[in-house]
């Protein structure tokens, strides 16, 4: 099956290489590579454009990262959208390999794994480990996620269900994860083993008040689909993080 990578970058030129790199190392080669470019001004473009065909490049404006992943997805044409951020690159050449035969064995419309934060300026140390572990729809209740880089979803899934809600700044890939595999009831598959591997630094990184800016998305991610987080959800999300510190 074919897959539909999707990466929105705006004056990424120091890692979107990486990123793009990493895609055109996958063994697996019936993929399409979508990068949509927000007005990059710092040379990302050149860089965009030195990969020739190997990418389709969309330019235009947005008004978030939301925005322009939902605009990029638009031109998608594969069965399976994924997306990989600038700042983030697959572990390894099989990844698109593994989660196709996934799909296939399974026939799930979803399919997740781990994934590492690694440091900004020396990729090859781990700062963080996220393990995601099997799926229970419960766990959700208990400030539990998917790694969004990790989540792979069959395109029908977001035509029938919706694309990003743009309202969001931060939490627009955890609401679309809880509306599809919690209030949908979407069907997924977990691979314990690391997929992708992400720099520190991030959208829902940040300082105090953008911490708790994204505690409030994600109560609204709740509220905003009908659904009552237990008294622990929210509290709980950020927790969890500190075992992946440790691990």
């Amino acid at each position: 099956m074919k897959f539909s990578l999707i990466t929105v970058c705006l004056n990424s030129k120091l890692t979107i290489a990486d990123t793009i790199e990493s895609v055109i190392s996958q063994s697996y080669g019936d993929y399409e590579h979508i990068v949509f470019d927000g007005g990059s001004t710092d040379g990302t473009i050149e860089i965009l454009k030195s990969y020739g065909d190997k990418i389709r490049l969309i330019r235009g404006n947005d008004s978030g990262i939301f925005d322009a992943m939902n605009q990029a997805i638009a031109y998608a044409s594969g069965e399976i959208i994924g997306i990989i951020n600038s700042d983030d690159f697959y572990a390894h050449s099989e990844v698109l390999s593994r989660v196709n035969d996934v799909f296939t064995a399974t026939g799930v419309d979803s399919v997740y794994g781990d994934l590492y934060y690694v440091y900004r300026n020396d990729t090859g140390r781990i700062y963080r480990n996220w393990r995601s572990g099997e799926f229970n729809r419960k766990k959700f209740r208990y400030g539990w996620t998917v790694p969004h880089p990790t989540f792979f979803v069959r395109n029908e899934i977001y035509e029938q269900y919706g694309l990003f809600d743009e309202r969001f700044r931060i939490s627009g890939d955890y609401e679309l994860i809880l509306r599809f595999l919690y209030k949908h009831r979407v069907s997924t598959s977990y691979i314990p083993e690391v997929l992708v591997k992400m720099r520190n630094g991030g959208n829902s990184d940040g300082g105090i008040y953008r911490r708790l800016k994204s505690l409030e998305e994600d109560y609204l991610a709740w509220k905003r689909n009908g659904l009552e987080p237990g008294i622990f959800t929210i509290p709980l999300k950020p927790l969890i993080k500190i075992r992946q510190f440790l691990e």
